[in-house]
C-alpha cells in the first residue's frame, strides 16, 4: 500500500468511528429522554432541556471527527 492508500485510509476510519460512536449516543440519549418523559411528564422541559444539551455535546465530537478527517486530507 503507498502513502496516499494508507492517508485516504485513515481518513475512512476517522470519518467512520468518528460518526457512529455519536450516532450510537444521540440514539441512547434520546430513547432515555423519551422513557424519563414517559414516566415522570411534568418534568418534561426540565428532561428535554438536559437531552438537548447532551445530544448537542455528542454531535460534538462528530464535528471534531469532521475536522480531523478534513486535515489529514487538506493538510499532510
Amino acid at each position: 500500500m503507498d502513502a496516499e492508500s494508507m492517508k485516504l485510509l485513515a481518513i475512512a476510519i476517522v470519518m467512520g468511528v468518528g460518526t457512529i460512536a455519536p450516532a450510537i449516543a444521540i440514539g441512547l440519549i434520546g430513547s432515555r429522554g423519551a422513557d424519563a418523559i414517559g414516566r415522570n411528564p411534568e418534568s418534561a422541559s426540565k428532561v428535554q432541556t438536559a437531552m438537548i444539551l447532551a445530544i448537542a455535546f455528542a454531535e460534538a465530537v462528530a464535528i471534531y471527527a469532521l475536522v480531523v478527517s478534513l486535515i489529514l486530507k487538506f493538510v499532510s
